[in-house]
C-alpha cells in the first residue's frame, strides 16, 4: 500500500510513520517526489493493525498498490524516473547512448572504441568483461583483466562504464570497476543475482529475457528495488518468435506500454534486437520515436575480427553516421541526445 504523506508532513511525521510501518512487520520504501513524500508499505497487507495507520501524523491518504510490482508502479510514483551513473544520465527527456564492444578483448580495442564513441556523441561506455555464452567453447571474457582496462578508458575519456554481472560472488568485483551493472537477458530471473545488485550501490541495467512477458520483465525489477537499489533501468533487447530473418524480433511497443505503468527508464537494444548491423539505425530511430529513454549499441574496431558479436556491431563510421541520425529524430520530439553529465 501507499502512505501519501501532506505537503506540511515534516521529517519527525515521516520517521514516525515509517517507525509504525516496520512496527507492522512491513518493509517501509520512501519516494521523496516533488511535491510530498510517499512511504511504500511492502509485505503482507492483511496484517492486524493496518488501518491504523490511516491516522498516522501526517498522513493525508493510504492507498492501496493494485500492480503486482509495487515499488516499479506508477501507483506509487506517478513522475518518470532518472538514472545518473558517472556520464551517464537516462531519462525524463534526456536519451542516454551507451556504446561500445560486445567483448572487451585488449587495452587497444577498447581505449579505440572509447574515443570513437565520445567522438560521436555516447554518454557511456559498454563492453563485456565476463561473458555468459550459448557454447562453452566460445570466448568467455577477460574477467578482471577486461574490467581493469574498462576503467583505463574511463579515465582517459570520462565516459561510464557500463558491464554485465554474471553472479552474485562477482557483484562486489565488478562494481569496484563499473558505473552501471548489467543483468544480461539469460540473467533476467536469476533472483539470486537480482538480490545481490540490489544492495549494490551501483545503477543496474536489466535486460528482458527473450521468453520474459511485461509483468515478469517489472517483477524481475522489484526484486532489485526491494533491495534499496532504486537506480534502475531497463532494457528491451527483443523477444524470441517464430520469425527467422532477425536475430530476435524488437517490439517497440514495449517503450510506451512499460512507460504508461512504471516510472523506471526504458532503454532499446538495437544491437542484440535485430542481429544485422544494417538494421542497427533504423530501429535506433524507431526506437526514439517510440519515446525510448536510451539505447544500447554495439560498436567495434574492427566488426569482421570481432571475438563475439561481430555481425551485429557497428564500424566508427557507421556509428557516428547514426548518431547524426538520430539527433534528428531527437530533436524533432524535443529531447535531448547522448549528452554527457559533467562528473
Amino acid at each position: 500500500m501507499i502512505i501519501v504523506m501532506k505537503r506540511s508532513a515534516s521529517q519527525e511525521d515521516i520517521d514516525t510513520m515509517i517507525a509504525n510501518v516496520e512496527g507492522l512487520g512491513l518493509k517501509a520504501n520512501v519516494i521523496q517526489g516533488t511535491e510530498r513524500t510517499v512511504i511504500a508499505a511492502v509485505g503482507e497487507e492483511r496484517v492486524a493493525g493496518i488501518s491504523s495507520l490511516e491516522s498516522g501524523p501526517g498522513v493525508d491518504e493510504v492507498l492501496p498498490i493494485l500492480a503486482p510490482y509495487k515499488l516499479a508502479s506508477r501507483e506509487l510514483k506517478p513522475e518518470s524516473s532518472t538514472v545518473t551513473a558517472g556520464s551517464l544520465s537516462v531519462g525524463n527527456g534526456t536519451i542516454g547512448v551507451m556504446a561500445g564492444p560486445c567483448s572487451v578483448e585488449t587495452s587497444e580495442q577498447i581505449l579505440a572504441c572509447a574515443r570513437a564513441v565520445k567522438a560521436s556523441g555516447a554518454s557511456a561506455l559498454r563492453g563485456g568483461a565476463f561473458k555468459p555464452r550459448t557454447s562453452p567453447y566460445s570466448f568467455q571474457g577477460l574477467k578482471e583483466d577486461g574490467l581493469k582496462m574498462l576503467a583505463a578508458a574511463r579515465d582517459e575519456t570520462g565516459l561510464a562504464i557500463v558491464t554485465e554481472v554474471v553472479s552474485p560472488d562477482d557483484v562486489d568485483l565488478v562494481s569496484e570497476y563499473s558505473d552501471v551493472l548489467q543483468i544480461g537477458a539469460r540473467n533476467m530471473q536469476n533472483y539470486r543475482l537480482l538480490e545481490a545488485v540490489g544492495k549494490s550501490p551501483r545503477a543496474v541495467l536489466l535486460k528482458r529475457g527473450p521468453s520474459a512477458t511485461i509483468d515478469e520483465f517489472l517483477l524481475a525489477a522489484e526484486y532489485i528495488l526491494d533491495g534499496g537499489n532504486l537506480n534502475v533501468m531497463l532494457c528491451e533487447r527483443g523477444v524470441r518468435t517464430f520469425e527467422s530473418h532477425t536475430r530476435f524480433t524488437l517490439p517497440l511497443a514495449t517503450v510506451p506500454y512499460v512507460q504508461q505503468r512504471t516510472h523506471l527508464p526504458i532503454v532499446v537494444d538495437p544491437s542484440h534486437g535485430t542481429g544485422h548491423t544494417s538494421l542497427v539505425t533504423a530501429m535506433s530511430k524507431a526506437a526514439i520515436a517510440a519515446g525510448a529513454d536510451g539505447l544500447i549499441v554495439e560498436v567495434h574496431p574492427n566488426p569482421d575480427k570481432a571475438m563475439s558479436d561481430g555481425y551485429q556491431s557497428m564500424n566508427f563510421a557507421q556509428f557516428e553516421q547514426m548518431m547524426t541520425e538520430c539527433r534528428r529524430i531527437a530533436e524533432a520530439v524535443d529531447r535531448e541526445l547522448g549528452a554527457m553529465v559533467a562528473v
